[in-house]
C-alpha cells in the first residue's frame, strides 16, 4: 500500500516505475479495445495513423487525411502538455509532478463516457471528437510514462514492447561456446525480460477486460478506469495542498524575539 501511495510521487525508484508501468499498460489496453468497439479505430497506433494519411493521400480521401492529422496532432499535443505539466510543477518543487497528467486523464476519460451518450444519437461529430480525446489520452500517458521511465517502459502500443522481449528472448536462447570467456558471453536481461513480459500481458488484459466492458456494460466501464487514475494522483496531490496550507503567506514577518534581561 505504501508503493501504492508513491507510485506518482515526484521521487522514483525502479519498482514505482514497474508498478506504474503496468497499471498503465493495462488501462490502455482497456482503452485501446474500448476504442475499436466504439469507433472503430486503435486510438493509440499513430503508425496506423501515418499509413492512413499516406495511403488516402494517394487515394485522394480528405475526410480520411483530416482523420488522421487530427489524431496525430492530438496524440502529440497530449505528450506535449504532459510535459509542460511535469516541467512546471518541477520548477515549483511540487510532489505531485506526474500525478498532474493522470489526473487530467482521469478527466478526460469521464468524459468520453458522457460522449458516448451522443454516439447512439447519430451527432454528427461524436465520433471524430472522441477519437480525437482518446488519442490525446493516450498522448498524456505514454509521454508520462517515457518521462518517469527514461523512455524504458511504453504503455499504449505494443510493438517496442515485443521487439525488446524479442531481443532478451534471443539473448536466453543464445548459445555461448564453452570456450568463450565470460565477459564475451551473450547474456539475457532477465529483469527486462520480466518486465517486458509483464508490460504485454497487462495489455492484454486491459484490452480483454475493454472489450467485455464495452459489450455488456457500455460506456460506464470507463469510469473504473477513471477512477483507478484518480485513486494513483491524488495522493502526491494531497501532499502538496497540505504544504501549501502551511506555508507562510507572503510579505509575514517573524514575531520578535523578546530580548533577555
Amino acid at each position: 500500500m505504501r508503493r501504492l501511495r508513491h507510485l506518482t510521487g515526484r521521487h522514483r525508484t525502479q519498482s514505482t516505475n514497474r508498478l506504474l508501468g503496468l497499471l498503465l499498460a493495462l488501462n490502455a489496453g482497456a482503452i485501446n479495445a474500448g476504442g475499436v468497439l466504439v469507433v472503430h479505430s486503435y486510438t493509440s497506433h499513430m503508425t496506423g495513423f501515418v499509413s492512413v494519411l499516406a495511403d488516402n493521400l494517394v487515394l485522394g480521401q480528405a475526410s480520411l487525411v483530416l482523420g488522421a492529422v487530427g489524431a496525430l496532432l492530438f496524440f502529440l499535443l497530449g505528450a506535449a502538455t504532459t510535459a509542460i505539466l511535469v516541467n512546471g510543477a518541477h520548477r515549483r518543487h511540487l510532489q505531485s509532478s506526474y500525478a498532474l497528467p493522470l489526473l487530467l486523464e482521469a478527466g478526460l476519460l469521464l468524459v468520453f463516457g458522457l460522449i458516448g451518450a451522443t454516439l447512439n444519437r447519430q451527432t454528427p461529430f461524436a465520433v471524430p471528437l472522441t477519437v480525437l480525446l482518446l488519442t490525446y489520452t493516450m498522448g498524456l500517458q505514454n509521454a508520462l510514462v517515457t518521462k518517469v521511465s527514461s523512455a524504458l517502459i511504453r504503455t499504449t502500443h505494443m510493438t517496442g514492447i515485443i521487439t525488446d522481449l524479442g531481443i532478451e528472448l534471443g539473448k536466453a536462447l543464445y548459445w555461448n561456446r564453452g570456450d568463450l570467456p565470460a565477459e564475451s558471453r551473450v547474456r539475457a536481461n532477465r529483469a527486462k525480460l520480466r518486465l517486458y513480459a509483464s508490460l504485454l500481458a497487462m495489455f492484454l488484459a486491459g484490452g480483454v477486460l475493454g472489450a467485455a466492458g464495452f459489450k455488456y456494460l457500455g460506456f460506464v466501464s470507463v469510469v473504473p478506469l477513471a477512477l483507478v487514475l484518480l485513486a494513483l494522483s491524488l495522493p502526491p496531490l494531497l501532499r502538496d495542498l497540505r504544504q501549501f496550507a502551511h506555508r507562510e503567506p507572503r510579505g509575514a514577518t517573524a514575531a520578535p524575539v523578546s530580548e533577555r534581561p
